[in-house]
């Protein structure tokens, strides 16, 4: 039994160790194969996408930076590495329609200069909004001395209102054109003191609808008075008296076929715009002004919702003389 027990005491103990090997489909080398293939792919698009978005003058640029040719460009572009002579020639890569900066890219190739010169060459003016603005006040006047030859023409050809000729002032404003029918001595458009018109002052309103009624114009009506006082029954004065008379005027011009949309506003300005301020009591100073007006005037009220240009009331504004505000009956 001593013998046994000293047998197992000198048997060895023996351990096994298992040491993988890093061979096989179980080692990590191909992935660093797989991402040097995908970096060259990514590299290869990249050269693609290059040739296929520049141009030829950006091309001989990037040739020309790696191998210089004076015969190309005549200049070492591979020297300066900024500005013009750079790379890509101070130019930028892009695709048609994508918008990559707002920042306008260098002119610096023959092409693009010989096309800025061409451009200078021509009228700085031609196209400008100045330009356009010119144009249409141009055509808009020329509009206007066709109405004023048009009405010159009517009064010639009708015996009626031949004599009404001296009564009648056509002239352009700033507004538009004015035509004003005022008061002569021993001839007026209306009775003393009452809105009722004479006949001719009806039948002159009924020819100038006639002939205002063909143009676009929209149109502001505005009776005057002298100034001599006038206190009718229940307070009513001037101001109401002009009104009035412009209103009736209103009324013959829409009865003698005036669209009644283009009639922007009827004015009643009393004795605050004389025709002759150094008579302010002159029979003369008793008048309609009849005004077209310009086309610019209606576009920047529209714009504006109703205001004129700098947000004031273009129609409260004298044309002369700063007088208080009137009284506006508005149609629209």
């Amino acid at each position: 039994m001593a013998d046994e027990d000293d047998v197992k005491k000198e048997q060895p103990i023996i351990v096994k160790k298992i040491i993988k090997g890093g061979g096989g489909h179980h080692g990590g080398a191909w992935k660093v194969a797989y991402a040097d293939f995908v970096t060259a792919m990514m590299a290869f698009f990249l050269l693609m996408w290059l040739l296929n978005a520049t141009t030829e003058e950006q091309k001989v640029g990037i040739s020309d930076y790696f191998a210089p040719s004076k015969s190309v460009t005549d200049l070492n572009v591979s020297e300066s590495v900024s500005g013009a002579d750079a790379l890509l020639a101070g130019q930028s890569i892009a695709i048609d329609g994508a918008m990559v900066t707002t920042v306008q890219p260098l002119i610096n190739t023959p092409e693009d200069v010989t096309k800025l010169e061409l451009d200078t060459t021509g009228d700085p003016k031609e196209d400008s909004l100045e330009a356009l603005l010119i144009r249409a006040e141009a055509e808009e006047q020329a509009n206007f001395d066709e109405i004023e030859n048009e009405i010159k023409q009517a009064l010639q050809e009708n015996p009626e209102l031949t004599n009404l000729a001296k009564n009648l002032i056509i002239d352009t404003t700033p507004e538009g054109l004015r035509i004003q029918i005022i008061d002569q001595e021993g001839q007026s458009m209306f009775p003393s003191g009452s809105a009722q018109m004479f006949p001719r002052m009806k039948d002159l309103l009924q020819k100038l609808a006639s002939i205002i009624k063909k143009k676009p114009n929209e149109l502001s009506i505005r009776g005057h008075t002298d100034s001599i006082p006038y206190n009718g029954r229940g307070g009513y004065s001037n101001w109401e008296l002009s009104a009035d008379r412009a209103n009736a005027s209103r009324r013959v011009l829409e009865d003698a076929g005036f669209p009644g949309k283009q009639i922007a506003d009827v004015v009643g300005r009393a004795d605050t715009d004389h025709l002759f301020p150094e008579k302010p009591k002159s029979e003369q100073n008793r008048r309609i002004s009849i005004i077209l007006i310009k086309d610019e005037i209606t576009k920047a009220r529209d714009a504006a919702q109703g205001k004129g240009v700098g947000g004031e009331d273009y129609m409260r504004q004298p044309m002369k003389n700063k007088q208080r505000s009137n009284s506006i009956i508005d149609f629209k």
